[in-house]
């Protein structure tokens, strides 16, 4: 069973999450929350697999609730709710660590997918999303210190990745799929997920939206 915690500001989106979620077997709706601080006072009592959060809320907003919430909780993921696709606050969510976005307005279908995957450990935002998002927002980032595609040498916390996980790791911020990376390194995506799952550990990442957001960060890659 997933258990899964609301924060929004607008009780009638609240009831109709809980309904379409409630409808699932494998979905269990925890707890409520209209703000941010009740939401990680609630995530720290109720330790839920999956926060489905609001952004734009008085008080406390979603942003900081999802930094306190997943640096307090590794193993709880945040689902950040949005009424754009390409929302400035969507962008500074995954940055504060939650495992992707949904719009709002997303079908019931979509909604219970996205909760199952990142329960399962995956993102919910696809990297050419993420890469278009970062794009978008280039001008906020730090300088940028290595051109898109480069094979120079990674900043110092990527220093123990091996040359092979390099690779995978621009491939990863260039938006390529396992079987996309499989077909360029001539590998099967077996060992790109061995890969993959190699860099996520050694970086400290939540998932392959965060190796995004780091490639970026770091300078190993950059806008266009």
């Amino acid at each position: 069973m997933i258990s899964v915690l609301l924060v929004d500001d607008q009780s009638l989106l609240r009831l109709g999450f809980r309904m379409v979620l409630e409808a699932e077997d494998d979905l269990h709706v925890v707890g409520e929350a209209a703000d941010g601080a009740t939401a990680v006072r609630m995530a720290r009592e109720l330790h839920p697999d999956v926060v489905l959060m609001d952004v734009r809320m008085p008080g406390t907003n979603g942003i900081e609730a999802t930094a306190q919430i997943t640096t307090d909780l590794p193993d709880c993921k945040v689902i950040i709710l949005t009424t754009f696709d390409l929302d400035e606050y969507a962008f500074s969510g995954l940055r504060a660590g939650a495992s992707g976005f949904q719009l709002k307005d997303s079908e019931p279908t979509e909604l219970v997918a996205a909760i199952r995957t990142v329960h399962s450990g995956d993102a919910v935002v696809s990297p050419r999303i993420t890469r278009r998002m970062l794009e978008m927002f280039a001008d906020r980032l730090p300088a940028q210190s290595a051109a898109a595609g480069s094979t120079a040498a990674l900043a110092e916390p990527a220093a123990g990745l091996t040359t092979r996980e390099h690779e995978v790791l621009l491939a990863i911020a260039e938006g390529l799929s396992n079987s996309e990376i499989a077909a360029r390194l001539y590998v099967s995506e077996a060992t790109v997920k061995t890969h993959v799952g190699k860099v996520l550990a050694k970086l400290g990442l939540r998932d392959r939206v965060q190796a995004v957001v780091y490639a970026y960060e770091t300078g190993v890659i950059r806008p266009a």
